[in-house]
Order: C-alpha cells, then structure tokens, then sequence
C-alpha cells in the first residue's frame, strides 16, 4: 500500500480498536490519527477519549504517524472538516475513516486504484466505500457514478477538497436549487436538499458532510459508488451523534469483497444507480422530519 489515511477518532475505543485493526492489516505508510477533544459536560469522557487515542500505540509496521489532538472540543463539524484540511495540506490524496466505519479488506485496493485511474479526471471528485443499495446491482461494473456521495469510509483528492466550504452562505441557493432539480424529478428529494441548504445556512446542524454534498453539487463533480458495499457502519443507534434512527437493514449491512475491479466504460450518471439511491433518501427521510427541521427554521428567524 501507497496511500496515506487519515483515521478520525473521539470517545469510542471498542469500535476505534476494530477499525485500527483493517488499517493495520492494510499497513499504511503514512497514517494521520486526528481526535476532538472531550466535551466538558461529560464527566467520564476524558477517560474514553485517553483510552480511544492510546490506540495508535498498537503500530507494528513501518509507518509514519502525524497526530492532530485537540485539547478542547470543536465539536463535530469543526474538528472533522479541520482534520481534513490539515490532511490535504500534506497530502495530494488519500483514504479517509472515521472510528465507527469498519471497511472490507478490499476497501483500501479499491481506493488506491480508483485514486490513480481518476486523479486527473476533474470531473470525478470523491470515491465511496459505501451504497445504499442493500444487496441491490445496477450494473456488471465494480461501480458507478452519482451525485451522491457517501462519507462512511471514502478516498479523494486535494483538488476536491481546496474546492470546501465550511460556511455555504455565500452559494446563491437558486442555483443550488437549479442544478438540484436538474437531477432529480421527485418533489420530495428536491425538499429534502432545499431543507438541507437551510440548516447549514443556519447552522442547524453540527456537521461538515453536508456541505461538501452541496460543494459536489455546485461543481457538478461526480462521486464514485461501489456496486457492492465494502462499509459496515457500527456507530449506528442511540449513542449516535447524529444517526440515531436505524433502518432494519443496516444490522447486517456488512462489507464485501469487490476485486478485482471492473471500470465502466464512459463517465456518466447512473440512472438507474441515481434511482435506488433515491428510493433509499425517499424512505429515510420522513415527513416528521421535514416538519420538525421548519419548525426550527421559523423560530430562529423570529428571535433575529
């Protein structure tokens, strides 16, 4: 293995344990291990965060580490989108996991490949470990393109990265909404992206994934999507940052093998890809959801 990782850590050392393990077997010659720093209204949550970071003391290859460890907490969307930063300011590429993301063996060959093949194909911005698409195939190739991306185990380049924004105020939502709907034809997918550039402008949300989703968009750079899921998510469920609800499936929702690896011929969107991923967003999102997050939108105004 060529590339470097970076590995985003926090509180949780049984799972952190569990993905360590697959990049140590993959040996990675450069990893950088970013970690937030403890919330102070967690009383036992210095111990957890010792504990995860002491993880990287189990290094037994060849490798050259960087450590980025805050001593005060940032919270999710500062610490992860800075550590990402600090990771392309060093690095021109590279592999991306965070300590809930547990990936096939296959997953760091898949990205090492696809980084290569694709890293002067501007047009191609950002590869997923993961699909939505639940056992599902939409094609004899190893993967497809999508305006979607997915960030539970993923790989890009410095060129996609320097294009992130961390505050999206300043992209007109017009043409956010236009390139949008150029994609999609369900209202309700459409809502759910106009609700989504709504909370970042107001910061609704404490994240950093949304935004580059809406970076992607802007730019019209594709994303790379397995045909066959290599990530297990084990974050999922009421200890959660944000991903609370669980879909029945994800409980056995494992990664598989995908090697070797066979290229679509031509860069374009996968409609019928595009489609299922869809019905997944469709199903995911309720309308309790859209209500309560319009609700929220209306009170903050009024205290302006």
């Amino acid at each position: 293995m060529k590339t470097a990782v970076l590995f985003l850590v926090f509180n949780r050392p049984d799972t952190t344990v569990r993905v360590f393990e697959t990049i140590r077997q993959a040996r990675p010659p450069r990893l950088y291990v970013a970690a937030d720093g403890p919330r102070k209204n967690r009383t036992d949550e210095n111990e957890k965060c010792e504990k995860t970071r002491s993880v990287i003391k189990q290094i037994d290859w060849n490798c050259e580490v960087k450590t980025l460890f805050r001593n005060e907490n940032l919270g999710c969307g500062k610490a992860v989108s800075e550590a990402i930063t600090w990771f392309f300011d060093q690095e021109e590429e590279g592999i991306i996991l965070e300590d809930d993301v547990l990936p096939h063996s296959d997953f760091f060959s898949y990205c090492e490949e696809l980084l290569e093949k694709y890293r002067d194909t501007e047009q191609v911005g950002f590869i997923s470990g993961r699909n939505n698409l639940y056992g599902d195939r939409v094609s004899d190739d190893s993967y497809f393109f999508s305006p979607i991306n997915h960030v539970w185990g993923w790989a890009t380049w410095r060129r996609t990265w320097k294009l992130y924004q961390f505050d999206i105020r300043n992209i007109p939502f017009s043409k956010f909404e236009k390139i949008v709907n150029e994609y999609y034809d369900e209202k309700k997918v459409r809502r759910y992206w106009s609700l989504v550039y709504k909370m970042m402008k107001y910061n609704l949300i404490d994240t950093w994934d949304y935004q580059l989703s809406i970076i992607l968009y802007m730019n019209r750079i594709y994303s790379i999507v397995p045909n066959i899921n290599m990530i297990q998510n084990l974050g999922l469920g009421e200890n959660a940052t944000h991903t609370v609800t669980v879909d029945y499936r994800e409980k056995n929702y494992s990664g598989k093998s995908i090697l070797p690896l066979m290229h679509p011929q031509e860069i374009c969107v996968n409609k019928l890809g595009l489609r299922k991923e869809v019905e997944f967003e469709r199903l995911y999102v309720s309308l309790k959801g859209y209500y309560y997050v319009l609700l929220r939108l209306y009170l903050k105004k009024m205290k302006k």
